[in-house]
């Protein structure tokens, strides 16, 4: 009997661990929390909940909560300092001291109190944001624990402004996503080849000239020889004052400004208001077309008191710990040519151009470090020794990164393969709008891991974390960087919160992604509506194909044809699996659309069956 009364009970305990589970499993989180513990019952909000803050760092979470609630659902909540049940409590002066970012969010029928460090309590307040379900006047969050810290230090996205420039507000828009998915760093590439993008006021030619382009090139790098352009003066700049107000804006959501200043080479916008920058090859202008140019800085006493000078300024306007500098793809031909680089390739005993360039890297370097900064350069300032204290970003692979943590330097892992979100959606590119080039899907970002295994424990510790990298020469709207940044962004997130045993591809995609899209959807956000999940299989009765697709947004529908002509609105309504027609071994091609709450339509999409 007691033997039997004892299985009951092994029994019972098994089975409520198995449904906690699942129930844990149904905490549709983006990035996935590292721990879940469901209760029972729910918590309801209406515009008669109160907010306690605790702390004043709570208080201005409380702002930003509010902020955030109103952009999702149009109503806010009233702030208090009183403890009351029935409340949601933010807490930012818990009892034991909690690690940097880390939270704890605690839901009952009762309440919810979310604790940690200002920066956790605000990412514990973007987890709640995603739990909350239902009508606008009586929002619904299960009853849940979660205990939650981030995998990595830096989680980041890089956006390039020089090739095409995007208004204040629309960083914003971009800045508030981030921080609903836990990022921390915002890379902003502000100079480049074709522009340049921040007010420098000793320096005003940089955006009277500079900032200006007359014409860019149509469609891609390679399809009109010579080029075509479009004719259209295109171009723009941030005052200090609107880069400040980025910065303070992204510090209250816990995201850290790196501004990037382009050097030794992708300066060509910078010589055509200050030529003698150069190595005397012009004349130069901004230039409309992409792709690596060949002028670069001349390595002279007036190119360093130019960049200190910006520098300068840039440091004034930017709190940032690391300042990047580029570093990347820099020919060497001119200073090859160059009696004044050869002069100080000889006077400082350099072996080679190479040698010239990391002497240039680590001159800037030096200035930084003596103003209390560290320096960020792309994987290029390896070639030729690197900087004493610099951190890589490696984006050519990941060597750039192995190498530098084998010599005992910080990495931030970016590869083009895995993290370089202007890359295409789909193999075929004449289905998608115009990209770079390269096929970047969904499930490839997600399972990418920042540490490679060839290095030892010790040297894994020097990698920071990861970034993704948004170049925008394809990318002239703000529509379209919306459309080419998410859902992939949502990968990154993931990839770079979330410890890899606790990562999967399905869980992602099909239990907590489309909740997330349609919370996109109410913030805004022109993402890219993916492919569905397919699954081909026999149906055993009739002997057919039977065709299955599940898609990853919320409430959204599916309209298919089987006949191989277009599908749109107007087309079969998917309502469960599709059993194909007979075809007599003959291939069929089935086309699909899927069309959003707010009736937005995806790319169609085909599924070529044999």
């Amino acid at each position: 009997m007691l033997k039997k009364n004892f299985l009951s009970l092994v029994f019972l305990v098994l089975f409520a661990s198995m449904a906690n589970a699942q129930l844990a499993n149904d905490v549709t989180i983006i990035p996935k929390p590292a721990a879940v513990q469901r209760g029972t019952g729910t918590f309801k909000i209406n515009k008669n909940t109160r907010i306690i803050a605790k702390g004043n760092d709570a208080k201005k979470v409380a702002e930003l909560f509010n902020y955030f609630l109103n952009k999702k659902y149009g109503f806010v909540l009233k702030v208090e300092n009183n403890a009351a049940s029935g409340a949601i409590v933010l807490n930012t002066l818990p009892a034991v001291k909690m690690p940097s970012e880390s939270y704890q969010l605690k839901v009952t029928s009762n309440g919810i109190n979310i604790e940690g460090e200002r920066s956790g309590v605000f990412y514990g307040v973007q987890s709640l944001l995603q739990l909350m379900d239902g009508p606008d006047n009586q929002l619904s969050v299960p009853a849940v624990t979660i205990k939650d810290q981030p995998n990595f230090a830096y989680r980041g996205m890089m956006l390039d402004v020089c090739r095409h420039f995007f208004e204040v507000d629309e960083l914003k828009k971009i800045l508030d996503v981030m921080a609903y998915l836990k990022l921390n760093r915002f890379h902003w590439h502000l100079t480049d080849d074709q522009g340049w993008r921040l007010e420098i006021k000793k320096y005003p030619k940089l955006t009277t000239i500079s900032a200006w382009r007359d014409s860019s090139i149509i469609g891609g790098y390679n399809d009109f020889k010579p080029f075509i352009y479009d004719g259209k003066r295109t171009g723009g700049f941030y005052t200090q004052d609107q880069a400040r107000a980025i910065v303070k804006y992204a510090a209250e959501r816990n995201i850290e400004v790196i501004p990037e200043i382009e050097m030794p080479g992708h300066c060509t916008a910078v010589l055509a208001a200050y030529p003698e920058l150069g190595n005397g090859t012009g004349p130069y202008h901004v230039p409309g077309f992409w792709g690596v140019h060949r002028t670069i800085y001349n390595p002279g006493e007036p190119t360093f008191e130019f960049l200190e000078n910006v520098l300068k300024e840039v440091m004034a306007i930017f709190p940032s710990k690391y300042i990047h500098i580029g570093g990347d793809e820099v020919p060497k031909d001119e200073w090859k040519t160059s009696a004044l680089a050869q002069k100080i390739i000889a006077d400082n005993h350099l072996k080679d151009e190479d040698a010239l360039q990391s002497w240039f890297i680590s001159k800037i370097e030096k200035f930084l470090n003596q103003n209390g900064r560290n320096l960020i350069g792309w994987d290029e300032i390896l070639e030729g020794g690197l900087a004493p204290n610099a951190t890589v970003m490696s984006w050519r692979g990941e060597q750039g990164g192995i190498q530098a943590a084998k010599e005992n330097h910080h990495v931030i892992m970016s590869p083009g393969g895995y993290m370089y979100i202007d890359h295409a959606q789909a193999k075929d590119n004449k289905t998608e709008p115009l990209a770079i080039g390269g096929f970047l899907p969904l499930n490839t970002v997600y399972n990418y891991h920042p540490v490679p295994e060839v290095l030892t424990p010790e040297q894994q510790k020097y990698i920071l974390g990861v970034q993704a990298n948004m170049w925008t020469e394809y990318v002239p709207t703000n529509q379209k960087l919306e459309y080419m940044v998410f859902p992939r962004l949502l990968a990154v997130a993931e990839v770079g919160w979330t410890k890899p045993e606790n990562k999967d591809f399905d869980d992602f995609s099909k239990k907590r992604l489309p909740k997330v899209l349609l919370d996109m959807e109410k913030f805004g956000i022109n993402y890219r509506i993916p492919e569905g999940a397919v699954l081909i299989d026999n149906d055993q009765q009739t002997g057919r194909k039977k065709l299955t697709i599940t898609s990853f947004v919320a409430d959204s529908k599916i309209y298919y044809t089987v006949d191989g002509y277009k599908a749109d609105n107007t087309a079969n309504l998917y309502t469960g699996p599709i059993l194909l027609p007979f075809t007599n071994n003959r291939p069929i091609t089935v086309k699909y659309v899927i069309v959003t709450p707010l009736n937005r339509m995806s790319n169609e999409f085909n599924i070529n069956i044999k």
